[in-house]
């Protein structure tokens, strides 16, 4: 299909930044005396979650301009061509067909989700087997402990997705290393025993450099423990392509679980590298999850511009990006059991839509992708909530808030309740410094105490923000949230005008520490600067063996 065309070329953008020119002043409280409906009237709702964003920086008009930006960037065509299978990723040729992954039916992709079915039906088979005490490790005993070696998308998902569901867990403990960095290894296998543990070795290549030192480093492990190279199949996975290599490791084929090249690594917790999650929670439980960001799809496929969930929050998104300079967004989970989604959602924001030219090649003279940062509940308020309040920096933010909780500790979550609430509440309303200085006052402080204190204590207001809310944190609900901010990403891509499946800016660093690795190992390599030389030098200088 065509490229999709630059933002700044799109008619609407200049009646966009007069609406922003308009807007900028104007507090968003004052919207509301403006339009008695603006709460109902600025939500929707889809596979049970309900977005509010109502405290956000524009009206009707506005809102009408933005649906025509999306309209004249062709956006109902380009989510038809995702859903359908075409290639959407033009730099690579590919499709991306994370969809599909978590379809109950192929459509006109009936060859491919034969695949994603039978490898379906492999996942629920391991984790049947495994929970069910029938595979058994070298000594006979039953698998208590899986740990997932992977990194980025084959473990910034499993590892969310696996504490966010944590009270719907089984017997089985699963556990995540991803650094290189060999204290994280030896931290997780310190409480593990050889005998009762399960490796899932997730890397498409079977190259990949950090996940294969983690990965040699865990077999040698598991042979010092008393298994023997024979016994290795008991005690690893893996989820590749390259059957080869995995073989040379010591993993038999029917050991490997496969992925496909239209399955980018940030969209990929819904295939068989989600194989940790569905034995820590079941199958039946995995299906809810699955099924969850499946009702989102069919959300974002049929539902008209003006109430799709994902649509409206990329144009939020591109409002503040664009005709705001907000180089930023921050996502306040207030559960402490999403505490890893900002991670999760760094990556795929940032790898996807971190782009500095078009689909076609172009330089962009705009700004794309902002920073995506964010941490759980109430430790933010304490931290950089003051930031978000009395700041210099344009936060947009996203709050998100179960509405029930798991643990039954209902005073307590009334509590969560409660500030989150106050925050979203407090961003749009701030307070004036005639208000501050009337509380100073109450407080019995002097008119002059009250005066000097004053503008320390007032706040500005109108910082946009919106709330999503789910009855309850459950596996449906939680796939239906990640499937959202997928499908905000999509669209944001597609209206900047760039590709978001590509990830040509990790590739050099790639390259550079290979050639930085041969050096310290003391093979030959190319030179570099100073600086770099300098740091090798002083890494050697204090090796053992030096």
């Amino acid at each position: 299909m065509t490229t999709p065309p630059l933002l700044t070329d799109l008619p609407a953008c200049a009646g966009l930044r007069n609406h922003a020119q308009r807007l900028r002043p104007v507090p968003i409280e004052t919207l509301f005396d403006e339009d008695p409906d603006r709460s109902g009237a600025f939500s929707a709702e889809a596979a049970g979650l309900h977005l509010d964003y109502s405290k956000h920086l524009l009206d009707r008009a506005t809102r009408a301009t933005l649906l025509a930006l999306a309209e004249e960037a062709g956006l109902r065509e380009r989510i038809r061509a995702l859903l359908e299978g075409e290639p959407v990723n033009n730099t690579e040729n590919r499709a991306a067909l994370h969809t599909l992954l978590r379809a109950a039916a192929g459509g006109g992709l009936a060859d491919r989700f034969r695949e994603v079915a039978a490898t379906r039906g492999r996942m629920r088979m391991w984790a049947g087997r495994l929970n069910s005490g029938e595979h058994r490790g070298y000594s006979g005993a039953a698998i208590t402990d899986v740990v997932n070696i992977g990194i980025g998308g084959s473990d910034l998902g499993p590892r969310l997705v696996t504490e966010a569901l944590q009270p719907f867990h089984g017997e089985i403990a699963c556990h995540y290393v991803a650094n290189v960095d060999p204290a994280d290894l030896q931290a997780t296998l310190a409480s593990l025993r050889p005998e009762t543990t399960l490796f899932i070795v997730c890397s498409k290549s079977f190259r990949t450099e950090e996940t294969l030192s983690n990965s040699l480093a865990a077999r040698a492990w598991m042979l010092a423990g008393g298994a023997l190279e024979q016994d290795l199949d008991r005690h690893f996975l893996a989820i590749t392509t390259n059957l080869e290599a995995a073989a040379a490791f010591g993993i038999s084929p029917d050991n490997c679980l496969p992925l496909w090249d239209w399955v980018g690594g940030r969209y990929s917790v819904w295939s068989a590298i989600g194989l940790s999650c569905a034995i820590a929670v079941g199958w039946e439980h995995f299906q809810q999850f699955l099924d969850g960001a499946a009702a989102m799809d069919a959300h974002f496929r049929e539902s008209d511009p003006a109430d799709n969930m994902p649509v409206i929050m990329s144009l939020l998104e591109v409002w503040y990006t664009h005709f705001f300079g907000a180089g930023n967004h921050v996502v306040l989970p207030y559960a402490n059991s999403l505490r890893r989604l900002p991670d999760f959602l760094q990556q795929l924001t940032m790898e996807s839509n971190g782009k500095r030219v078009s689909s076609g090649g172009r330089p962009l003279a705009y700004n794309t992708g902002p920073v995506l940062w964010g941490s759980a509940g109430t430790m933010g308020q304490h931290s950089f909530h003051q930031l978000l309040h009395q700041g210099t920096l344009l936060c947009p933010a996203d709050f998100i808030l179960p509405l029930t909780t798991h643990t039954g500790m209902q005073e307590q979550h009334r509590r969560l309740v409660a500030n989150c609430l106050a925050q979203s509440r407090t961003l749009m309303v701030g307070r004036s410094p005639e208000a501050a200085q009337a509380a100073l006052l109450a407080r019995g402080l002097s008119d002059t105490r009250a005066a000097a204190l004053a503008p320390h204590l007032a706040m500005p207001g109108s910082r946009p923000n919106s709330v999503i809310t789910m009855r309850a944190l459950d596996p449906a609900t939680l796939g239906a949230l990640l499937a959202l901010y997928e499908h905000r990403t999509f669209c944001s891509g597609q209206l900047w005008g760039i590709n978001p499946f590509d990830q040509w800016g990790v590739e050099l660093g790639k390259e550079i520490g290979a050639e930085i690795l041969a050096r310290l190992e003391g093979g030959d390599g190319a030179a570099m600067d100073p600086a770099t030389e300098r740091l090798m030098r002083a890494w050697q200088e204090v090796q053992p063996d030096a």
